[in-house]
């Protein structure tokens, strides 16, 4: 056929567009799955925006949806002028001259990658095809995608074809609609509606050249030139953005110039009420699943998956009610304690003077502020003193008020956060997760990102450390004052910790009891004993992941952990002594129904079945123990029926800055942490901030109501019985004391009578209904 034609030439020629025809044409009708899909002219008509994808419960109720806002586009009528020049002048200056390709444009940017100035060639509607229809993605990849520059070939091609259909079906008005209405501008913000609105404040169509320029340059790489995290680039950008508007004609020299000596002028107050269903569970899941995504390639917010978790949807009720409940009641104590006084204190109880200032430094306003006054002290005052409506977090619902940004941070800062999880062992699946009092307001999740220290609840580590190395739980050692040297950093020196009230009973005491009245002065022997590095290596293996220091008060608590790891640490206890990677999804579908992926338990022995067992009966030393931290759960009469038996821990850390409680039931295991987002606000004395009285009340009102409904899935009842037999002594029923007090955590102890008679109380095996001792 080709050699008709006589010139050699024309003849190459030919058969260069022949074959070049025939490769479109094999993508187009993706040839032997070479190619992948592309889009169709139906596909083009009615294009599919993105799918939302759905979150559901175990038991199947919806609880958050991933979506973008662009599938509520605005119209061409909607958006600012000065959007549309910036992002032609920027993006694609002979937009309105070529048919979807713009080969001169393309031709340019090899010559200049060619001279080392990398510049994209793409033209608006390529973008549009790229963003709109996924043309890069796996499930739009054929075999040809293992053939690395063969690949980049096919993709150009592909959005070449696809913006030629666009083109053809769509005016020039409705390209640029289409593309402002899906292109992405970081932070979660999609759509030119969405980042005008959380970057200004502003509809698009209010918006000035200068924040226009600032959103378009964005384009280039959202990250690197967002003006919330990099102002100075940002800025810089939108400079380079404004000058191609006045090269090209969109900008009058005077507007340049006015519009160029602009500050950024963000405005962050837009809070989005979009019905998205945000949630602390939403955002785990977001989390959780953030590696799986990249690995397989899939967006939550456009491939419309359904997501089954673990969590129950009524123990997430249960739980969230007595949070509810319980923080009510706290912050009103709080609140009482402190009155008009400011709580931001010293380890002296010094108020911090400078606090505020601090506070504001750290807010990404403030560098802004800074920068646009030229570190003007005084106006950028005026700014965090002029005041505001708005409206703010009340347990009586949102309340509008006049705020300046001064009274709005001293109003959050005195607010009492919680970070609450519960899981199911056996199972791994996390049943409850309760990130904080209210996620509108407070997006900090406590459960996995915030990390404080554990307190007292770090104390069984000490414990099963010392279990699994030959010692007992009739083992005794004697509240007496303890010295031990140790090397900190190569330097000497000397650890002495003293119980709360810097009283020694000097008793003999078993560790069961110890542990269940939480006497520092023996875990610190038992540290002393076990060694701290081996108390790291226990902790580590058994589930927590955060650094720990190894220093000899590792055992009292000093290092920063998660409520997540901590749950899962002591859930290795009830597990047997096997660790497991707490589930929160099961498994994954498309919109149909079809699996995509599910995901199975993964355990690891860590522990031996004897040395589990002995630790769930070390923990019920603190309901069965004289003095024991958790008996506060007495109070709680829901819990107590049918031999039901309960474990735990409480914790403290100094000052009573964190309260913490580890509750253990038959079935689930619950981690609690309660306090302050700033450390160095807090409660004042134990009676009112120790883990007995901020966290413990939590679980006690949860578990009750748990246990009230039939159909929880979840029965009173006792601790298993020993999965294998018992070699180590544990039968050691300890004398009850009389108190001058009640009991309280082991960081804030009240002294004992000393000279009271002991009395023998039956063991816990021989006191079936399990009721408190006599002098509770």
């Amino acid at each position: 056929m080709f050699r008709e034609i006589k010139n050699r030439y024309l003849r190459y020629f030919t058969v260069f567009i022949y074959f070049i025809i025939i490769f479109f044409c094999a993508i187009e009708i993706n040839f032997l799955w070479l190619f992948g899909y592309s889009p169709d002219m139906e596909d083009i008509k009615t294009p599919t925006m993105s799918v939302s994808s759905e979150v559901y419960t175990a038991d199947g109720k919806l609880i958050g949806r991933f979506y973008k806002e662009n599938r509520s586009p605005v119209d061409y009528k909607s958006i600012s002028p000065n959007l549309v020049n910036a992002l032609v002048a920027t993006e694609d200056v002979r937009f309105y001259k070529h048919g979807g390709v713009d080969f001169l444009g393309f031709i340019g940017s090899l010559v200049s990658t060619a001279k080392g100035d990398r510049r994209g060639g793409s033209t608006i509607t390529q973008q549009l095809a790229k963003n709109l229809f996924s043309t890069r993605k796996r499930k739009s990849q054929g075999l040809i995608r293992h053939v690395p520059l063969l690949r980049t070939v096919v993709f150009k091609c592909k959005e070449w074809i696809t913006a030629y259909k666009i083109e053809h079906q769509y005016t020039k008005q409705q390209i640029l609609t289409m593309y402002l209405n899906t292109v992405p501008f970081g932070n979660n913000s999609f759509g030119i509606k969405t980042a005008t609105l959380k970057y200004f404040n502003k509809s698009p169509n209010a918006v000035n050249p200068a924040e226009a320029a600032t959103l378009i340059g964005m384009l280039k790489a959202t990250s690197t030139y967002n003006p919330k995290t990099n102002p100075e680039k940002s800025l810089e950008r939108r400079n380079v953005v404004l000058s191609q508007m006045e090269k090209y004609g969109y900008l009058k020299k005077p507007e340049y110039t006015a519009n160029v000596a602009l500050p950024l002028n963000l405005n962050l107050n837009y809070r989005d009420n979009t019905g998205q269903g945000d949630s602390y569970i939403r955002r785990a899941v977001e989390k959780w699943l953030d590696k799986w995504c990249k690995q397989n390639d899939y967006d939550l917010y456009e491939d419309g998956l359904k997501i089954y978790t673990t969590i129950d949807s009524k123990l997430q009720q249960y739980a969230e009610e007595a949070v509810a409940q319980k923080m009510k009641m706290l912050q009103k104590r709080f609140n009482n304690l402190w009155g008009n006084k400011n709580p931001w204190r010293d380890s002296k109880g010094v108020e911090i003077k400078d606090f505020l200032l601090k506070a504001e430094q750290r807010l990404p306003i403030y560098k802004l502020l800074s920068k646009k006054y030229n570190g003007d002290t005084t106006q950028i005052n005026k700014y965090f003193e002029k005041k505001k409506r708005m409206s703010v977090f009340t347990w009586n619902g949102d309340r509008d008020t006049t705020f300046s940004s001064v009274d709005s941070i001293k109003y959050y800062t005195k607010i009492l956060n919680t970070g609450m999880m519960t899981m199911e062992p056996s199972t791994g699946k996390i049943k409850v997760w309760v990130g904080g009092i209210d996620h509108k307001y407070f997006n900090y999740d406590h459960v996995n990102q915030a990390k404080r220290q554990a307190g007292s609840t770090f104390k069984p580590f000490a414990y099963v450390t010392a279990l699994d190395n030959g010692f007992t739980p009739c083992d005794k050692f004697t509240d007496k004052p303890v010295t031990i040297k140790f090397k900190d950093n190569g330097k000497d020196d000397v650890w002495q910790p003293n119980n709360a009230d810097f009283h020694f009973s000097y008793r003999e005491m078993s560790l069961r009891w110890a542990m269940g009245k939480s006497v520092n002065s023996i875990t610190a022997q038992v540290t002393e004993h076990v060694g701290w590095d081996k108390i790291v290596q226990y902790a580590h293996k058994i589930g927590i992941e955060s650094p720990l220091k190894s220093v000899p008060s590792v055992s009292l608590g000093s290092n920063d952990v998660s409520v997540y790891e901590m749950v899962r640490a002591y859930s290795t206890f009830l597990n047997k002594g096997e660790k497991v990677d707490p589930l929160l999804v099961t498994k994954i579908t498309d919109q149909k129904g079809n699996i995509i992926q599910e995901f199975a338990l993964k355990a690891e022995r860590v522990l031996s079945e004897e040395t589990a067992w002995l630790m769930l009966y070390m923990f019920r030393g603190g309901m069965e123990e004289p003095g024991g931290t958790s008996q506060a759960l007495w109070e709680y009469p829901g819990l107590w029926k049918k031999n039901n038996q309960i474990g735990g821990k409480t914790g403290t850390s100094s000052d009573y800055v964190d309260g913490w409680y580890m509750g253990i039931t038959k079935d689930l295991v619950t981690g609690i942490w309660v306090g302050a987002d700033d450390r160095s606000v807090h409660f004042t004395s134990s009676e009112t901030g120790e883990g007995s009285h901020t966290a413990l009340p939590i679980f006690g009102a949860f578990m009750e109501k748990v246990y009230a409904d039939p159909n929880s899935g979840y029965t009173y009842g006792p601790f298993p019985k020993p999965w294998v037999k018992i070699t180590k002594e544990y039968m050691c029923p300890s004398p009850v004391i009389r108190e001058d007090t009640t009991s309280t955590d082991s960081l804030q102890e009240m002294p004992m009578d000393t000279t009271a008679a002991p009395v023998t109380v039956p063991a816990p095996e021989e006191n079936p209904e399990n009721k408190p001792p006599a002098t509770q």
